[in-house]
C-alpha cells in the first residue's frame, strides 16, 4: 500500500470531521506558529498532551499518523543529528575535532524532534479529516478579501484542490511504474548512491507523460461541463461556523495561555 498520506481523506463523522474547514485550516497554521513557544520540558509535555488528546477525536487509526512521518523521516533524522553534533553548550559528553555531543545539543535535538513530530501529526490530522475540495473552498473563502486587489483567489483555490487531489494518484502511478520496471529486471535498492539515482531517472518520462495526460483529460472534462473562472458560480457546499468551531478556538486559546505561562 502507498505510504503517502498527503491528499488522502478518511471519511468519518467525528467531531474533527464536522468542523468547518476554515477552522481546521486556521487552527493548523496557528498551532504550527505557537508550538515554537515551547522551550522547556514542561511546555513540550503540555503541548504534547493536548495534541495527543485532540487526535483520538478524529477516530482515525494511529497508523496513518505514523505513516505520515515516513516520507520525511530522513529529514527529521538529519535535522536531529545536526543539533546533536553541532550545538555546543552545557556538559560535554564527547568531543572529536569539530564534532561535539553536549547536554545542550541533546536537549535541542529532542526538542526539535518533538516539534517536527507534533507539527506533522497536526498537519496529517487536517488532511485526513478534510476533503481536498473543502480545503480549496476554505482557502478561497479566507482569501476572498484579496479580490479587491485583483488577486486570482478562485484560480489559486482550484490549483490547490487539483494538486491535493492528484498527489495520491501520482504516487499510485509511481508505485505501478516501479513495479512494472522491477518485473523487467530493474533494481531500485542495490548499488551505491549514484547507481540508485540513475535507476530512478527512467521513472520520470512515464510519470511526466501520465501527468500531462491526466491534466489534458481534466481540462477537457472541465470544458465539456462549461467550467468558467468561478467568480459568479453558486455553491453546493455552503461553509458555516458552528459550536465545534468555537470550542476549537477555545482549545487553541488554552494551549496558547499554557505555553506562555510555562515558558522560561
Amino acid at each position: 500500500m502507498n505510504k503517502m498520506i498527503l491528499g488522502r481523506y478518511i471519511p468519518g463523522d467525528s467531531p474533527i470531521h464536522r468542523l468547518d474547514p476554515r477552522t481546521k485550516l486556521l487552527v493548523t497554521f496557528y498551532y504550527i506558529a505557537i508550538v515554537f513557544l515551547a522551550n522547556n520540558w514542561q511546555s513540550y509535555l503540555f503541548v504534547g498532551v493536548v495534541t495527543l488528546a485532540i487526535i483520538p477525536l478524529a477516530q482515525v487509526s494511529w497508523r496513518f499518523f505514523i505513516r505520515g512521518l515516513m516520507p520525511i523521516l530522513f529529514l527529521i533524522i538529519f535535522t536531529v543529528l545536526l543539533q546533536v553534533f553541532f550545538t555546543t553548550g552545557g556538559h560535554v559528553y564527547w568531543h572529536w575535532g569539530w564534532l561535539t555531543i553536549s547536554s545542550l545539543g541533546l536537549t535541542n535535538a529532542v526538542f526539535i524532534f518533538l516539534r517536527l513530530v507534533l507539527i506533522i501529526f497536526m498537519s496529517t490530522l487536517l488532511t485526513l479529516t478534510t476533503p481536498s475540495l473543502s480545503l480549496a473552498d476554505a482557502v478561497e473563502s479566507l482569501l476572498k478579501p484579496l479580490r479587491t486587489v485583483h488577486f486570482p483567489v478562485t484560480e489559486v483555490a482550484l490549483m490547490l484542490s487539483i494538486a491535493l487531489r492528484f498527489v495520491p494518484t501520482l504516487m499510485d502511478q509511481t508505485t505501478k511504474t516501479m513495479n512494472a520496471q522491477r518485473a523487467r529486471g530493474v533494481d531500485f535498492g542495490s548499488g551505491g548512491l549514484i547507481k540508485q539515482v540513475k535507476s530512478i531517472v527512467p521513472l520520470f518520462i512515464p510519470l511526466f507523460v501520465s501527468a500531462f495526460s491526466m491534466a489534458d483529460d481534466l481540462a477537457t472534462a472541465m470544458e465539456a461541463r462549461g467550467y468558467n473562472d468561478g467568480n459568479h458560480r453558486t455553491r453546493y457546499r455552503v461553509l458555516r461556523y458552528g459550536r465545534g468551531d468555537v470550542m476549537a478556538a477555545g482549545v487553541m486559546a488554552v494551549l496558547t495561555a499554557g505555553l506562555v505561562l510555562l515558558r522560561k
